[in-house]
């Protein structure tokens, strides 16, 4: 993904690919050209049952290179001539550029839409995630999505103790009166190759933080950078997570973001030229 945020937990996929999870992530992107047309005969399955897909939970659907390919565009269209629900997960205003497709499938519930926002600190923000929308822009798309009637949650992820977390109740205050709907947190995760990585960041760009960062890292894993486990990756444990958990769900409530993601609904589902289905 070209945004090349420094703490992607998707950053060893692309050694499956035979490349690196530094540099390479960053500089040597896959494209699928043809996601638009599989997408539409996938749909057009007779095994298909109707349902949510989400768009996308490892890398950015609106990376640089969609200005110019559009395909996630092109994807989007054929959830609409589907009528299938979708889910965009992304922390590109680029986003906002596709609201008339999404916009047509909030009608009938079937779109919605996550925005990550790291932090309000604009420097902090081209730090670690050099090449993405910087926060304002960010919270322009929650604007714009929510004011063409695009339900939009928000995702602060991720959450690094020592750095961002103190963020949380201005993040949340931000999103809130741009129009977000409702909020979740994820915790930092430093799998595998990442781990390394955050630590040669940590040194380049916050040296007098870095020991205070990492323990505290470590005191939500049983003492280790990262732990698998699933249902406590997501949030860690321990005092520094208790805490960190504490403060989102009092600034959730008091911003009104403390609601479950709307339910998207399949119940619109057709087939192009053929009678809607039968959905149970």
């Amino acid at each position: 993904c070209e945004h090349g945020c420094i703490y992607c937990y998707a950053r060893p996929t692309h050694e499956y690919l035979g490349f690196s999870a530094g540099l390479d992530f960053e500089t040597q992107i896959m494209v699928k050209e043809n996601a638009p047309e599989l997408l539409h005969a996938e749909l057009s399955s007779q095994k298909w049952e109707p349902q949510p897909v989400i768009v996308s939970g490892v890398t950015d659907p609106y990376q640089p290179i969609e200005r110019k390919l559009e395909l996630t565009r092109r994807c989007l269209a054929v959830f609409q001539e589907f009528r299938n629900p979708v889910a965009i997960i992304t922390k590109n205003r680029l986003v906002a550029r596709d609201s008339d497709i999404l916009a047509d499938l909030a009608q009938d519930g079937a779109a919605q839409v996550a925005v990550s926002v790291t932090t309000l600190d604009p420097e902090l923000a081209r730090e670690l995630e050099p090449r993405t929308s910087l926060p304002q822009q960010r919270l322009d798309a929650i604007h714009e999505l929510s004011a063409a009637g695009i339900p939009v949650a928000v995702m602060v992820a991720p959450v690094i103790p020592g750095l961002n977390d103190s963020e949380i109740p201005e993040i949340l205050a931000a999103v809130a009166e741009a129009g977000a709907r409702s909020a979740s947190y994820v915790m930092l995760r430093l799998p595998h190759a990442v781990a390394p990585l955050f630590e040669q960041w940590l040194d380049q760009h916050r040296p007098d933080a870095r020991d205070k960062i990492l323990n505290r890292v470590r005191g939500m894993h049983g003492g280790d950078l990262y732990k698998s486990e699933f249902g406590k990756r997501m949030r860690g444990e321990g005092i520094f997570a208790d805490q960190i958990r504490q403060l989102f769900s009092v600034a959730s409530r008091k911003y009104g973001l403390n609601k479950q993601s709307m339910d998207l609904s399949a119940a619109a589902f057709r087939k192009p030229g053929g009678s809607q289905l039968p959905l149970f």
